[in-house]
């Protein structure tokens, strides 16, 4: 479940509702992750009540403010028998830091490849569920060369990065930014209190905004030849709008969507990283 942020948390819940029922239910354990959050504690008082509204009544906070605590093997033997993991927003790189390639990354990625978990991430934690993860960056006026740095995020999402907060930041330039230098890849711009849904070959949007997905593939572009900060020509630009409700399934959709469909829901990686 990839969250462009800011999800409803006081009024109908949808997104967190919808998390709850595909981590099984009210009774099963959900961890929530603050790692990518400056004021952790803040941050989890505010999911532990919505998640208490809920009455989901097993969920755990996974304070993590030190690398050596994602090393804890307790920790990670809870962790890889959660139904359900919840990534909280704050800072991209600062979850990284702390999470990946510790115990506590592999013990996700186990709940996620042997128990169907459900892997929710919000704002910075849904930037930290692709493996090429946007770091950092601006293009507030038009896409400019340059402009995006992308790392490393977890890998739970494959040829496809996540920008989130995507129509009330006005991000489409900077998406634009990414995928015109990385054509290998295609973005994803996902409004606030809205979600993706990613399962067995299908993809949903629930919330209430839009999911934009950005594809530079086929694209004429003469960003290789500019400078750095200069705006590129990008011709045959390719813009899909999915707004909520909106549902496709691979087997069935074999229309412009459906490369976007196969790579969201590759599980290949997951051989590779057990």
């Amino acid at each position: 479940m990839i969250i462009g942020g800011n999800e409803d948390r006081t009024d109908n819940k949808e997104i967190l509702t919808r998390f709850v029922e595909l981590a099984g239910g009210l009774d099963q354990p959900i961890m929530v992750i603050t790692a990518a959050s400056t004021v952790p504690d803040d941050v989890w008082e505010m999911y532990r009540k919505a998640f208490d509204d809920l009455g989901a009544t097993n969920v755990t906070h996974v304070r993590i403010t030190a690398r050596e605590q994602a090393e804890d093997d307790m920790l990670a033997h809870r962790m890889a028998e959660a139904r359900g993991i919840f990534m909280t927003g704050g800072d991209q790189k600062r979850l990284m830091t702390f999470l990946g390639g510790t115990q506590l990354e592999r013990a996700m990625r186990r709940a996620y490849c042997d128990h169907a978990a459900c892997i929710a991430g919000t704002s910075a934690g849904a930037s930290g569920l692709c493996t090429h993860m946007l770091a950092e960056g601006k293009a507030e006026l038009a896409p400019e060369k340059g402009a995006v740095r992308l790392g490393a995020g977890l890998g739970f999402v494959s040829r496809v990065v996540i920008d989130q907060h995507f129509s009330q930041r006005h991000r489409l330039n900077r998406l634009l930014s990414v995928i015109a230098q990385s054509p290998f890849l295609l973005g994803a711009g996902i409004d606030e209190d809205t979600a993706l849904i990613v399962q067995e070959g299908a993809i949903e949007v629930i919330g209430e905004g839009t999911v934009t997905v950005a594809d530079c593939r086929n694209a004429r572009t003469n960003i290789t030849e500019v400078r750095a900060g200069v705006v590129p020509e990008l011709l045959d630009v390719r813009l899909h709008l999915l707004p909520s409700g909106s549902s496709f399934n691979h087997a069935d959709d074999k229309g412009p969507l459906a490369d976007f469909i196969q790579y969201l829901t590759d599980r290949t990686l997951e051989h590779e990283h057990r």
